[in-house]
């Protein structure tokens, strides 16, 4: 997992060969503008959502990991807390893999817990297993989903 601002994504265009473009097309779009929908970056392989919802309670949020895809979650505006837990400790899982949708759920709880506002973004791998959406009031973010 790594969280850090919107202005040091350059640093992790590294990490993977498609994370170049993902914050190419962060760049590109008017964060505060942007309407609520898919957008399409490069077919599969990278394609982003924009929602803006109700933030819920920490018991609520659905606790949750993908095999087939690392999110790039950035926060477009309120305040959004996320639960956080490594993959290999969570023990519980509620339910079968969603090949389909790329999910699996988890009973577990998370080891911590952070914030993200305005223009922050947090990365999560496959090992990750992460509870977005915690809050209160709406939450606009968008998502980047990247193929491994």
């Amino acid at each position: 997992m790594i969280i850090d601002t919107l202005e040091n994504a350059g640093k992790y265009t590294s990490l993977h060969p498609r994370f170049a473009k993902a914050f190419e097309y962060l760049k590109s779009i008017d964060l505060n503008t942007i309407e609520s929908g898919k957008y399409e970056i490069d077919g599969k392989d990278l394609h982003a959502s924009v929602s803006a919802k109700e933030g819920v309670k920490s018991e609520d949020a659905k606790f949750e990991a993908h095999n087939s895809y690392i999110d790039i979650q950035v926060c477009i505006s309120g305040k959004e807390g996320m639960g956080w837990k490594p993959r290999a400790k969570c023990v519980d899982p509620k339910g079968e893999f969603n090949t389909e949708k790329d999910v699996i759920f988890y009973n577990d709880q998370p080891d911590m817990y952070f914030q993200l506002t305005d223009g922050q973004f947090v990365i999560f791998y496959p090992e990750d297993v992460h509870a977005p959406m915690i809050g209160e009031g709406v939450i606009k973010k968008l998502v980047v989903k990247v193929k491994i």
